[in-house]
């Protein structure tokens, strides 16, 4: 049975301040991304259950998704976070 020891709460400490600092990064470039999909991609359609989708749509989509994948793993990273300081404590 593995045990927390210092160490390793001072590691998980260090992981979420590198999260907090790469957070802002990440989001920026997800939208640098999403930018560059608008503008380079044709605004070709295409019929998605018979219905025109525009084609630029599906990238953005994806991109959106792991943003929201990001602010979700921070949140979470976070939470984690305080529930060992109150169990620490």
């Amino acid at each position: 049975m593995a045990t927390t020891t210092d160490t390793d709460r001072a590691a998980t400490h260090r992981t979420g301040s590198d999260l907090e600092k790469r957070f802002p990064v990440a989001l920026a470039l997800y939208a640098v991304l999403a930018v560059l999909v608008w503008f380079t991609m044709d605004a070709g359609k295409v019929l998605v259950m018979g219905k025109p989708v525009e084609l630029r749509l599906v990238p953005l989509i994806i991109i959106g998704g792991l943003a929201l994948r990001t602010v979700l793993a921070l949140q979470a990273d976070k939470m984690r976070r305080s529930s060992e300081e109150k169990g620490g404590s």
